[in-house]
């Protein structure tokens, strides 16, 4: 017999041995379950994204309280505005009546309890379909776009928010936002800023859901090459200079080194964003009967947190919360 003192093995004889040396836990506190919203009668379903869908308020309203009694505690919100209300200075993004502004009161006066991000960018505003202002000769314009970006998150504060989450890639925007949400009275209004936020060809089923598709060029000049990982610390120095409380990566499953090294960089917590193609391609694999839906769902899942994520903005999280209290 080979002498063999080390044997791993023992650790994973059975669901005890193997419970008490589990290093990563998934829950339902760690989610954020993505919401879309549209100004209309009914819920219209995303056929890009099976089982996600465009909710009217009434649908909102349960899908929130649905969220809720699953044990997901926050959602964050995603407006197709209607063609009419997109310009070239996306000034809808600061309408106090706008459709994210009254869905936050809502939500609010029904749930208090329940935590509200919202989105701060101005593509799905936008006449151009981009996250700024388009300068005549195409470029996307930084510090203008800011100045717009500030009044869309003190807007949202103003109607409740929880968290404001940036996601433009704007240079200077989180400490601009800060300033202003603390100058208003807002200090306890939190940031969670997309500080890596890569230019991926994952985002493709959410552009279609929002119609938020770009008019003309890419977003390759202000979101990040997905050949770079270094480059997120320095935006991670950044952001985190600026003020924001969390950062966030996006997307999750292709960036998962990224994840990693900026888990090694900062202590503040970090959220990844399970972007659309990643649903879509379990989902697709799994209606094809090539994929057990609920197994690859919760190991992805439990993937990205391995690699250093706090938080998970995941369409599966209703889903992933149900199949996990089942055990």
């Amino acid at each position: 017999m080979i002498d063999m003192p080390q044997r791993p093995r023992r650790n994973r004889r059975n669901p005890v041995m193997r419970a008490f040396n589990r290093e990563t836990e998934l829950s339902a506190d760690r989610f954020i379950y993505p919401l879309f919203l549209h100004d209309g009668d009914g819920s219209i379903p995303i056929p890009s994204m099976p089982g996600c869908q465009r909710h009217d308020f009434e649908s909102l309203i349960s899908e929130a309280e649905g969220a809720l009694s699953d044990g997901v505690n926050a959602i964050v919100l995603f407006p197709a505005v209607e063609e009419a209300l997109k310009t070239e200075d996306a000034e809808e993004s600061f309408n106090p009546e706008g459709l994210i502004p009254r869905a936050i009161r809502e939500l609010k006066e029904r749930f208090p309890e329940l935590t509200i991000v919202t989105d701060v960018a101005l593509d799905p505003y936008s006449s151009m379909g981009h996250d700024g202002l388009v300068s005549a000769d195409g470029c996307i314009l930084n510090d203008e776009t800011i100045e717009v970006l500030v009044k869309q998150a003190v807007c949202q504060a103003r109607a409740g928010a929880d968290i404001i989450s940036p996601s433009d890639m704007m240079d200077g925007r989180v400490g601009a936002i800060r300033s202003a949400l603390d100058d208003e009275g807002f200090t306890e209004v939190a940031i969670l800023a997309y500080t890596a936020k890569y230019a991926s060809a994952f985002y493709g089923p959410f552009r279609d859901a929002l119609d938020s598709a770009p008019r003309g060029g890419d977003k390759k000049t202000y979101q990040m090459d997905p050949a770079n990982v270094r480059e997120a610390i320095r935006e991670v120095e950044l952001d985190e200079a600026e003020g924001a409380d969390m950062i966030m990566v996006k997307p999750a499953g292709p960036y998962l080194d990224v994840i990693s090294l900026v888990r090694e960089s900062t202590a503040l917590p970090i959220a990844a964003y399970q972007v659309s193609g990643e649903y879509a391609m379990l989902k697709a694999a799994s209606e094809r009967g090539w994929l057990d839906e609920r197994s690859v769902a919760l190991e992805s899942l439990l993937g990205i947190r391995r690699a250093g994520a706090d938080v998970i903005l995941t369409y599966y999280a209703r889903a992933a919360a149900r199949w996990l209290a089942a055990g």
